[in-house]
């Protein structure tokens, strides 16, 4: 869809304002895109773990529908091949895992996983196992509290599949999602002189260095995009891709950009709600990611966060994306144009994604592992 945003006007602006009222960020409804919109949309964004930036573009606009949806407001089914989205249905999912029913994340989809788990909770509180939530099955739930404590069932599933794959990288799967690539979807965009430095062509660069590393360390290794200009790939196209290979983890790559080119610094992101539901795996992810690029690098430490996009949301494994610098910013630029300090960036995702697969009690600091010997401890292990 196309972004709407300050300035514009029409039937689309008036639905976005109608939806905004009535979660009482707008005291009116209106056709004209104001800056009293702008400031309702940024507060929503801010709500749901959106990017900031006041503009309905397709994922906010995808948030905004499905915030429209209050659990018990309908029934809800798994719908074939459209499944239902909406607020409620993440609501739904949140309240089944406190419970201790297995909806996998809850991601607003009422998808097949969300329908066996609901017929496990009607078959267990003597209701018909259907799969579909309506009047009696919200009755049930709202008599029934948490059955589950000491953490959230799926994360502690996801953090004892990682316990038990062993600490070795041999084997395991993992997407490096390159951003941006389109024909017209570059990234940030900065001229220098007769050159002109790309986000897509710097993080494509990385993920191309990344990829032998890790394949050098016995991981198996997938690239969402290659260097050649393509169709641009949503987050959900992403995240669909990583599913389909069973990916093990998924680290997205981009840089930033800013009006103000003193905004400088490397941040990491993970999936998590504005309201303290998080996946702790890939908190943990992102925390050793930006522990060991910030040490590696000397870069700015912007610290982590928690955001719900499609990419983070939707797919099946622990995710993150980084952004490993501002390319806006003299300083940023001028060693993000450097290969030897890309390289530097590499080897400190590499290092973050060993640690990720040491147990807790066997973690060692930050900055201490020598990339270097998991390359030859792989190579005398096939001697």
């Amino acid at each position: 869809m196309r972004s709407i945003r300050r300035g514009d006007t029409g039937p689309a602006v008036e639905e976005i304002r109608s939806i905004l009222v009535t979660l009482e960020l707008l005291e009116t409804g209106g056709p004209e895109f104001d800056d009293g919109t702008e400031n309702a949309v940024r507060a929503f964004q801010q709500s749901r773990g959106l990017g900031v930036d006041g503009i309905v573009g397709t994922e906010t606009w995808s948030a905004l529908d499905g915030a429209r949806w209050k659990l018990g407001a309908r029934t809800l089914f798994h719908s074939v091949p459209t499944f239902l989205v909406g607020e409620d249905v993440r609501t739904l999912q949140e309240r089944l895992l406190e419970m201790g029913f297995d909806t996998g994340r809850a991601d607003g989809i009422y998808g097949p996983r969300t329908a066996r788990a609901v017929a496990q909770f009607q078959r267990e509180v003597g209701l018909t196992p259907d799969g579909s939530c309506g009047p009696q099955t919200m009755k049930a739930l709202r008599r029934l509290g948490r059955k589950v404590v000491g953490g959230r069932p799926n994360w502690l599933r996801e953090a004892e599949a990682f316990r038990q794959s062993g600490s070795s990288l041999v084997g395991k799967t993992i997407v490096i999602d390159p951003g941006h690539g389109g024909a017209e979807d570059l990234g940030v965009v900065v001229p220098d002189g007769q050159l002109r430095w790309t986000e897509a062509d710097l993080v494509f660069d990385i993920a191309t260095r990344l990829e032998g590393r890790l394949a050098a360390a016995g991981m198996r290794v997938h690239l969402t995009r290659g260097p050649a200009p393509t169709q641009p790939m949503t987050g959900q196209e992403r995240a669909a891709l990583a599913n389909s290979l069973g990916a093990d983890l998924l680290i997205s790559l981009h840089l930033d950009g800013h009006d103000n080119a003193a905004a400088e610094g490397v941040a990491t992101y993970h999936y998590g709600t504005g309201n303290g539901v998080t996946s702790t795996v890939g908190e943990r992810l992102a925390n050793l990611v930006q522990r060991e690029v910030v040490v590696r690098t000397g870069m700015q430490d912007c610290r982590i966060h928690a955001k719900t996009w499609e990419l983070l949301r939707l797919t099946r494994m622990p995710a993150v994306r980084v952004d490993l610098g501002y390319l806006s910013s003299p300083t940023d630029r001028e060693r993000l144009i450097d290969p030897a300090f890309r390289e530097q960036i590499v080897e400190a995702v590499l290092a973050a994604v060993q640690r990720m697969y040491y147990p807790v009690e066997a973690d060692v600091p930050t900055g201490s592992i020598d990339v270097r010997q998991l390359r030859l401890a792989l190579a005398s292990r096939n001697t």
